[in-house]
């Protein structure tokens, strides 16, 4: 069966003004979760507050806003006849795609664990290697679901900012805090500030660790990692092939365009693989996304072109704000993080936008105050947005050190 995007969502019998508010809901989930994590609740339940048939420009999650690619929607849509089916009553098994992972990077099945997202993995890696006596070792600010699950359980964090100036991850004032650390999350790319470690950085900071404290586990979030075009970057994963204690974990929901199908995974020695295993749901993963997730390994074009788009919208944004006197960090992701605090605050300029009908991202203490995230969406949509960049935030002679506080 072939089918288009549009047609997918007709098929769905979903009328348009519907479908443009489910559209809204889904992409703004990532600020509404962050919010009822932040006032000590699950966000599973959360929905987003807005009334149906608001328009919006959303720019505030970091998904792909041109959603998966043709294969992928085919797939998905010739899995429904098996939807009564649990996943291993249908193919592909989830032991398909955990074959065909391991096979891109040079390794076998054990090395490979599904999750649901990238997410699961993460707090299972907190459950798996930390303790009341094993605290977590992260950057400030990074991505939070490693911190946010080691609060749930009232175990130490240690964390370290990010460097004056790039407000790339300081992995050297990292290292004094890894002695006796359960779990070191690194973010490569770094969410919120668009940054990456070169190849070179991590590889020492892997070895520094392993030296300094032998049992502490290592997880290397490349989540971000196809909308990578600095040439200094390269994948972790030959690290977590042979080290051990390392991990590695990838997802669907960005590049991929699949947010919403929830599938993630991790690589790392076989020993590794098996704790993590322990702590993964039977079925966790289904069977539309594995289907989804098989055929879009097998399509890389797809990858390269989206990765050559996001490229150009980027470059696009990030001058328009330039111009403006506005500096960005030196972004390898499917967002920004710009340096605003002469004219406002984060919150200020997410409401003066959310006023014109553009979303952008959440607070990231303890930056909140200066720099503002914001997703890329199609280049349509940011050339809507900057417009209205342009109409709330005051023209600046001259660009900031970029130094976060």
């Amino acid at each position: 069966m072939s089918v288009s995007r549009r047609g997918f969502l007709q098929g769905l019998g979903v009328a348009p003004s519907a479908r443009a508010s489910a559209f809204i809901a889904a992409r703004g989930h990532e600020e509404w979760v962050a919010e009822a994590q932040q006032q000590g609740r699950q966000g599973g339940g959360m929905r987003p507050n807005l009334p149906p048939g608001v328009q919006a420009i959303r720019i505030s999650s970091n998904e792909n806003p041109l959603g998966p690619g043709k294969a992928a929607i085919d797939a998905i849509l010739g899995k429904f006849p098996e939807a009564n089916r649990y996943p291993f009553n249908s193919t592909p098994l989830d032991a398909d795609l955990e074959i065909l992972i391991a096979r891109l990077y040079g390794g076998k099945r054990e090395n490979v664990v599904l999750g649901v997202g990238s997410q699961e993995l993460l707090k299972n890696a907190v459950r798996v290697f930390m303790s009341p006596a094993r605290h977590l070792v992260e950057a400030s600010p990074t991505y939070g679901n490693c911190n946010q699950q080691a609060k749930l359980q009232a175990w130490p964090i240690k964390t370290a900012p990010v460097a004056d100036g790039t407000l790339r991850t300081d992995l050297g004032a990292l290292l004094p805090h890894v002695q006796g650390a359960g779990l070191v999350y690194l973010c490569n790319p770094n969410n919120p500030t668009a940054t990456i470690n070169s190849a070179s950085e991590i590889s020492d900071f892997v070895a520094e660790v392993r030296r300094a404290s032998p049992t502490t586990a290592m997880l290397i979030d490349e989540a971000y990692c196809d909308y990578v075009t600095d040439p200094s970057f390269q994948t972790a994963m030959p690290l977590a092939l042979s080290t051990p204690n390392v991990l590695v974990a990838r997802t669907f929901s960005k590049a991929y365009g699949m947010a919403g199908v929830r599938i993630g995974y991790a690589v790392g020695e076989p020993a590794t693989i098996r704790k993590m295993s322990a702590y993964r749901m039977p079925y966790n993963v289904n069977t539309f996304g594995v289907a989804a997730a098989v055929v879009s390994l097998k399509d890389p074009a797809h990858i390269k072109e989206e990765s050559a788009r996001n490229k150009g919208v980027r470059e696009f944004t990030i001058k328009a704000l330039a111009d403006l006197g506005y500096k960005s960090t030196d972004s390898q992701t499917n967002f920004i993080f710009t340096d605003i605090g002469r004219t406002m605050t984060a919150a200020q300029f997410r409401d003066a936008c959310a006023a014109k009908g553009v979303m952008v991202g959440r607070d990231f203490p303890p930056l909140e105050k200066q720099w503002a995230r914001i997703s890329l969406g199609t280049m349509d949509e940011m050339q809507k947005a900057t417009e209205v960049f342009r109409s709330v935030l005051k023209p600046v002679t001259s660009t900031s050190s970029g130094k976060g506080r």
